[in-house]
């Protein structure tokens, strides 16, 4: 099935359905019930459903269990059901398929709660829900597992473990998209293109995410880099309001035309999401009908990654540098802090390393004081909070490499294996599971070899296994080992002489420990880099080393002017070309009062809550006034982190992980401060409407304006208009907040409004939303939106700044 349907793909364009959800609100599905609970109760209409797409021309169907993982089911007390319905959906998409000769695709949605560090969820239990889910939907007979609408890569990253351990079927992985071409956790088109591809999904593209209009440019991005066929299915536009009824605006002509404009950016599969119906997919059908699918021409290319962040070698890097500061070996103060289970040094070298040229981070705590593969998680968590360079995850230890690269929200690198026939046996599979590039070591169970032959015949080894277990070219890379040049006089031209050898017999990429050949010698900046260039003439890819050694930098700046790299040698000239004060540009260290204010800032905006705390107990200890702390230090930080998010510079995880070392540090200074309250800016009265049981959204904007000095009245979700109405009389409100995912609440969002005024509610009305719009605001007498959380934010402030002039 799998051959047949990716091979399929090549000679023709794949239609899939539409929504499943807009047709059975069309047939009576309330708000508040459950739409996967119809697999059971009312087969027929579901069934229905099926056919009518079918029949406008679907090649393929999808279950109705977008929210069929036990998780999201408890939010209907229907957890224990969860294999029932999925059973159950995927027996009557295949039953009304096979009738058609189309193919019945089990959809895997959303938990509909974050993964930690964001929410509460752990990577295991997600991983466990969509494996039950998967097994389900096999059982019950789908030909493919579709995973979709997906923001959070680790969430996508649980689902492809999840689908490729519990069944043998092709695997469709979608994203879903929003402003500047990334999903709300920061993650871009090419960063997801990649790392779903290599957990082993069998087709990529997006869903949801505005309308076809809002699509296009994401998978132009897409078509770049993917290598495998390219899925579409956007909304039918952005839903707007019509005589009080949630519309799609988009036509099925609109659609259609899109269709075509998909196909030649090189979709192979192009359906619809959220308010498509039949004639739409009808129109689609005709339009695509006959039409040849353009021809994947992308290379399988280098490729590690971040959540939010792609490098491609050598396109993006010319020499990888991999910094190694993160490794307690030779670090006290690293080991120190590691056994008192710190990490504020970590994220410190981790910055660090990143503003002084490293691509990727080395991850080591393998000291004995520790449980290393629990601080590795931890240390890797903080990391990828604190900066958005790729991590390689270095462990001697198996198991500390499996639980860490399973979790890690992006593509990572192992470093290592060694060509020992154990190791291979374990690291290997794991590697291709995970969606891993590896590091193999020229070393196995007789130890280091002396001679550059021997090293190229390990490496063939390590190259020849690692292929076979399904691992790419691209993704290999071999350490050709540098031994201490006051030990053996020959070990620097073994070294050099086992890169040329490597890279010519196998052609995979090379790398270097460097800092080792000038162990125990005087002056090892100068040895270091004399050897680094040689092993560039021996065609080094990559160097593990301290990105921050200048006469290293040197010559890489060097070999750019000299390779071609650095083209008419801009980049030399403007560093060399005058004699410039070394202290230019640096900034000087605050002392005292000042240091300890800056350090508790910087720990809030990168969302430190231990730091955060520990600077707080020190300016506690230096009797600093609470309201200073809150007026200097706390608002200040948020603003900063607010307009980073805003520009683009960081992204929703991070906006996350600062609003909570915000209110951490808040709630610390409220114990002992009385003057708190009577400082609060306005109390705000925030509830998701009736019929809504998302709250992800209003939660985070309910914490950070808690943050800017609020107070907010969190009613929940589901919650009915006279709940919200008595709240804010009794409260006092200032201002209301209401929250709506959903397209079948919307109308209650402004019924509730309607109700409010109709019983005079004092207080002004903020709504916002994944599917509110400024239009509809406007449309339903809102007296303000927000786009996002910050925006947010900033509006009450302007609905309190008015509210105060009157």
């Amino acid at each position: 099935m799998k051959g047949n349907l990716v091979k399929e793909l090549e000679d023709r364009v794949f239609v899939f359905d539409g929504a499943m959800g807009t047709m059975l609100q069309s047939m009576g599905l309330k708000s508040v019930e459950c739409p996967e609970v119809w697999n059971m109760t009312r087969e027929q209409e579901v069934a229905f459903v099926h056919e009518a797409y079918l029949k406008a021309g679907s090649d393929l169907i999808l279950t109705n269990t977008f929210g069929g993982s036990s998780i999201k089911l408890r939010e209907y007390n229907l957890e224990k059901q969860a294999y029932d319905i999925n059973f159950k959906a995927a027996e009557l998409a295949k039953k009304a398929a096979a009738s058609y000769g189309g193919l019945a695709v089990g959809t895997i949605g959303p938990l509909g709660q974050h993964i930690r560090p964001f929410g509460e969820i752990s990577f295991d239990k997600a991983l466990k829900s969509f494996c039950e889910q998967t097994k389900a939907l096999t059982a019950g007979g789908v030909d493919v597992i579709n995973i979709e609408t997906m923001s959070d890569i680790s969430e996508m990253r649980a689902a492809l473990i999840a689908a490729k351990e519990a069944a043998d079927l092709p695997v469709i992985a979608q994203m879903t998209f929003g402003d500047g071409l990334r999903t709300v956790f920061g993650t871009d088109p090419t960063t997801a293109v990649t790392v779903m591809e290599s957990l082993g999904a069998d087709m990529v593209g997006a869903n949801c995410s505005g309308g076809p209009q809002e699509l296009l440019p994401v998978i132009e991005e897409m078509a770049k880099v993917a290598t495998v066929p390219i899925v579409v299915k956007p909304n039918a536009g952005l839903p707007v309001l019509r005589q009080g009824q949630t519309v799609f605006p988009a036509s099925p002509q609109t659609m259609a035309d899109y269709a075509e404009l998909f196909v030649e950016q090189g979709v192979n599969i192009i359906g619809g999401c959220c308010g498509t119906k039949p004639e739409h997919i009808e129109a689609v059908r005709e339009r695509v009908s006959g039409k040849q699918p353009k021809k994947q021409k992308n290379m399988h290319k280098s490729r590690l990654c971040s959540r939010n962040k792609t490098i491609t070698l050598p396109d993006d890097t010319g020499i990888l540098i991999i910094g190694e500061k993160i490794n307690p070996t030779a670090s006290k103060k690293l080991q120190k802090e590691l056994t008192e289970g710190k990490l504020d040094h970590v994220r410190q070298l981790a910055k660090q390393q990143g503003k002084e040229g490293a691509h990727v981070l080395d991850l080591n705590v393998g000291i004995a004081a520790v449980n290393e593969k629990e601080v590795m998680g931890r240390v890797v968590e903080a990391v990828s909070a604190a900066v958005d360079n790729p991590v390689a995850i270095d462990s001697m230890d198996v198991n500390v490499l499996e639980e860490n690269v399973r979790k890690y929200p992006g593509k990572t690198l192992i470093n290592s294996v060694t060509g020992e026939e154990d190791k291979l046996k374990q690291i290997l599979p794991m590697a291709k599971k995970f969606g891993a590039a590896i590091i193999g070591l020229a070393v196995d169970e007789n130890g280091i070899p002396e001679t550059a032959e021997q090293r190229l015949a390990i490496a063939e080894l390590i190259i020849k296994k690692a292929l076979k277990a399904g691992i790419r070219r691209e993704d290999i890379f071999i350490d050709c080992l540098v031994m201490t040049a006051a030990a053996n006089p020959e070990a620097a031209r073994e070294t050099m002489k086992s890169i040329h050898m490597i890279k010519e017999k196998t052609g995979v990429k090379t790398v270097l420990g460097l800092s080792n050949i000038s162990h125990g010698l005087p002056s090892r900046d100068i040895l270091n880099s004399t050897f680094f260039g040689a092993c560039l003439g021996s065609g080094l890819d990559a160097v593990i080393l301290d990105p921050g050694q200048e006469s290293v930098k040197k010559v890489l700046r060097c070999w750019d002017v000299l390779t071609g790299r650095d083209k008419g040698a801009r980049q030399y000239i403007e560093l060399y070309s005058e004699k410039k004060d070394p202290r230019e540009g640096k900034k000087e260290l605050a002392s005292g009062d000042a240091a300890i204010e800056d350090q508790l800032k910087t720990a809030i905006v990168d969302g430190d809550k231990e730091s955060a705390l520990a600077w707080l107990r020190d300016g506690q200890r230096s009797h600093f006034e609470p309201m200073d702390l809150v007026d200097q230090v706390l608002i200040p930080a948020l603003e900063e982190v607010g307009e980073k998010y805003e520009k683009g510079l960081c992204y929703l995880p991070q906006l996350i992980l600062s609003a909570e070392a915000a209110e951490l540090i808040s709630n610390e200074i409220e114990k002992g401060c009385k003057d708190m309250e009577t400082r609060r800016h306005g109390t705000i009265v925030m509830a998701t409407v009736k019929g809504d049981i998302h709250d992800i959204g209003k939660n985070i904007v309910s914490v950070l304006l808690r943050n800017h000095g609020f107070k907010v009245v969190d009613l929940g979700k589901d919650v009915d208009r006279q709940t919200i109405a008595q709240s804010a009389q009794r409260e006092k409100a200032d201002i209301i907040g209401l929250s709506a995912l959903m397209t079948t609440t919307m109308q209650e969002m402004e019924e509730t409004i309607d109700y409010l005024k109709r019983k005079k509610v004092n207080g002004q009305i903020m709504v916002g939303g994944a599917v509110i719009t400024p239009d509809y605001a406007a449309q339903i007498k809102a007296d303000g939106y927000g786009t996002d959380a910050q925006d947010a934010v900033r509006k009450v402030k302007l609905l309190m700044n008015k509210r105060a002039r009157k």
